[in-house]
Protein backbone atom coordinates (compact mmCIF):
# COMPACT_ATOMS: atom_id res chain seq x y z
CA UNK A 1 0.00 0.00 0.00
CA UNK A 2 1.30 3.15 -0.90
CA UNK A 3 -0.08 6.47 0.93
CA UNK A 4 1.28 9.66 -0.80
CA UNK A 5 0.83 12.57 1.49
CA UNK A 6 -0.55 16.58 0.35
CA UNK A 7 1.75 18.57 -1.14
CA UNK A 8 2.04 21.01 1.51
CA UNK A 9 1.85 18.85 5.02
CA UNK A 10 2.48 19.40 8.34
CA UNK A 11 5.18 17.80 10.06
CA UNK A 12 2.54 17.03 12.74
CA UNK A 13 -0.11 15.82 9.92
CA UNK A 14 2.85 13.47 8.84
CA UNK A 15 3.60 12.34 11.92
CA UNK A 16 -0.32 11.23 12.70
CA UNK A 17 -0.19 8.94 9.55
CA UNK A 18 3.18 7.46 11.06
CA UNK A 19 1.60 6.95 14.66
CA UNK A 20 -1.58 5.89 12.95
CA UNK A 21 0.55 3.23 11.68
CA UNK A 22 2.87 2.43 13.79
CA UNK A 23 -0.30 1.71 16.63
CA UNK A 24 -1.64 -1.02 13.54
CA UNK A 25 1.61 -2.86 13.72
CA UNK A 26 3.00 -1.36 10.73
CA UNK A 27 6.50 -0.58 9.38
CA UNK A 28 6.55 1.52 6.36
CA UNK A 29 9.17 3.51 4.40
CA UNK A 30 9.17 7.14 3.20
CA UNK A 31 10.44 8.31 0.50
CA UNK A 32 10.52 12.08 0.07
CA UNK A 33 10.59 14.43 -3.04
CA UNK A 34 10.96 17.29 -4.00
CA UNK A 35 6.96 17.90 -4.08
CA UNK A 36 5.27 15.23 -2.58
CA UNK A 37 5.96 12.42 0.68
CA UNK A 38 4.77 9.03 -0.15
CA UNK A 39 4.80 6.48 2.13
CA UNK A 40 5.08 2.74 1.49
CA UNK A 41 3.10 0.49 4.04
CA UNK A 42 4.86 -3.02 4.81
CA UNK A 43 2.71 -5.87 6.11
CA UNK A 44 -0.58 -7.56 6.06
CA UNK A 45 -2.57 -4.65 4.27
CA UNK A 46 -5.90 -6.27 4.39
CA UNK A 47 -6.53 -4.85 7.71
CA UNK A 48 -6.66 -1.10 6.66
CA UNK A 49 -9.05 0.19 4.35
CA UNK A 50 -8.59 2.53 1.76
CA UNK A 51 -11.22 4.98 2.79
CA UNK A 52 -9.85 5.15 6.33
CA UNK A 53 -6.59 6.19 5.34
CA UNK A 54 -7.67 8.78 2.95
CA UNK A 55 -9.86 10.65 5.23
CA UNK A 56 -6.66 11.31 7.21
CA UNK A 57 -5.58 14.71 7.24
CA UNK A 58 -3.04 15.67 5.24
CA UNK A 59 -3.46 12.31 2.92
CA UNK A 60 -3.65 13.15 -0.88
CA UNK A 61 -4.06 9.77 -1.83
CA UNK A 62 -3.94 5.81 -1.12
CA UNK A 63 -2.68 3.27 -3.30
CA UNK A 64 -3.52 -0.37 -3.21
CA UNK A 65 -0.97 -2.91 -4.46
CA UNK A 66 -2.30 -5.90 -5.81
CA UNK A 67 -0.80 -9.58 -4.18
CA UNK A 68 1.03 -11.80 -6.63
CA UNK A 69 -0.34 -15.05 -6.35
Amino acid sequence: MLIVMKKNVTDDLLQQVKEYLIERDFDFHQSTGANRIIIGVIGDTSRLTLEELQQRPGVQQVFKISEDE
